[in-house]
């Protein structure tokens, strides 16, 4: 097994770099933060302080996320990601 070195990251540090990635998703789309806001029925004022602070509710970044129409991106967050040695292993987890 491969050993990592442990990184230190702040819950500020991962929601500014959450925000930072879907600043350039909404850009790359050519959504402004106005026209997001009506999609995604998220007022502007939240939209600007996400992007700016990384601070939000989880229902409206998934409304976001929706809106920019990142739906594999929300089905794999926080999947299940064992990695299984053996069909035994499957099978037993399915039992569980």
């Amino acid at each position: 097994m491969e050993e990592q070195a442990l990184q230190f990251v702040t819950y500020y540090e991962k929601q500014l770099e959450i925000a930072k990635r879907f600043i350039v998703i909404r850009k790359s789309k050519k959504v402004s933060q106005q026209r997001l806001s009506v999609l995604s029925g998220v007022s502007y004022a939240s939209i600007r302080r996400f992007e700016k602070t990384g601070d939000i509710s989880l229902a409206s970044l998934v409304k976001i996320a929706l809106a920019l129409q990142l739906y594999d991106d929300l089905d794999n967050l926080f999947k299940n990601h064992l990695n299984y040695k053996s069909i035994e292993e499957i099978i037993n987890d399915q039992k569980d």
